[in-house]
């Protein structure tokens, strides 16, 4: 297993060894040390609103691949199960409806809403049956307003990803914001995943790559603030007033144009948010040299839209998408194995270099 080094002084640290994106070990390897117990965007909680409702999904498809399963019981309380039955292993919900329990469809075992075992037929013989094993197995869950988030092995409490992001948007009312579907992409990247985050955590390259973006945004006066553990946010300002957020004085950004919050959470979350709402950008591994990105956008004042630093984002993750594509074919060369780090515009890319060189080397 390779190990990887960055050293914690950015101006003398040279970047991650080409092997972290080309290498099927190390990919196989962030499966488990990184995604499995980092925590992964579910979505919002309304998509089981109501009691009774079920929504199977899979968590991180091609990568993860974990069946699962939102309900919410009676009682109104939401749960996140295992969506594979602990008889045989058939998935037990394959389409969001609405339900009194759950019953697989192989053999006929029933649980609640709970997960709880319910009754099994054919059974009556079975000798200590049934135990806690035959419980659909329930995950964490953690809810932030609307959204709700996992963890399959979460040895890591969520407010050290989300403590920082949380405080400095809180006056937000996250509560009113909205998915509009119509406004949510995927895009598939034929680059790892590491090198379309490592892109999105430097502004360096916005006044080269992004001429639209980069017309409204102040680049001398772009800034990065790493929050230890894992997670940090680039502050977006604008040259001028015009389509900014009117921040309340009790912000610490408040006297400044802030036309975006870009934030990033380890692994592989991004939350970007604009005067007219927020999109979330997940990025889903799917071989050492492609990746999926997902969109999801949520508006909390419409008449904002197509405004500022937050419109044209379609054509912004084209212009990333053709960089960072260049570069997956760029660190397969024989002749590229490290790179080094600008002290000042590079440190969001330094910062991610060194959690990656954490957690790969557990």
């Amino acid at each position: 297993m390779p190990h990887f080094t960055v050293d914690t002084n950015i101006a003398r640290a040279k970047t991650l060894h080409a092997d972290f994106y080309t290498s099927q070990e190390v990919f196989d390897q962030c499966r488990e040390r990184m995604f499995a117990t980092s925590w992964q965007f579910i979505g919002g909680s309304d998509m089981v609103k109501n009691a009774g409702d079920v929504y199977p999904f899979t968590l991180l498809p091609d990568y993860l691949d974990e069946p699962l399963l939102l309900t919410n019981d009676k009682s109104n309380q939401v749960h996140l199960l295992s969506n594979v039955c602990t008889h045989r292993g058939n998935i037990v919900a394959e389409k969001a409806c609405k339900l009194n329990n759950l019953r697989c469809r192989y053999h006929g075992r029933l649980f609640g809403l709970d997960g709880k075992f319910a009754s099994m037929p054919e059974f009556k013989e079975v000798e200590d049956f049934p135990s806690k094993d035959d419980d659909l197995t329930a995950l964490s869950l953690f809810k932030w307003s609307n959204w709700l988030f996992t963890s399959l092995n979460p040895i890591y409490q969520p407010e050290i990803f989300f403590k920082d992001m949380k405080e400095r948007v809180s006056w937000m009312p996250l509560d009113d914001f909205k998915l509009y579907p119509e406004l949510c992409r995927t895009f598939d990247v034929k680059a790892n995943w590491a090198l379309y985050c490592e892109n999105y955590l430097e502004g360096f390259h916005i006044p080269f790559v992004h001429a639209g973006l980069n017309a409204v945004i102040d680049f001398g006066e772009y800034a990065t603030e790493l929050f230890f553990p894992y997670s940090s946010l680039q502050l977006g300002l604008a040259r001028t007033n015009e389509n900014c957020f009117d921040l309340p004085e009790n912000s610490p950004d408040y006297g400044r144009n802030v036309a975006a919050y870009y934030f990033w959470v380890f692994p592989n979350m991004m939350f970007n948010f604009y005067p007219w709402g927020l999109s979330v950008n997940v990025v889903e591994p799917v071989s050492v040299g492609e990746c999926r990105v997902r969109f999801i956008s949520y508006v909390w004042d419409e008449t904002k839209l197509d405004n500022g630093a937050g419109s044209g984002l379609d054509k912004v993750e084209a212009e990333d998408e053709e960089i960072v594509q260049n570069v997956q074919r760029g660190v397969r060369s024989r002749f590229y194995k490290h790179g080094r780090y600008s002290v000042t515009r590079e440190q969001g890319t330094h910062h991610f270099h060194r959690i990656l060189a954490e957690f790969i080397n557990k």
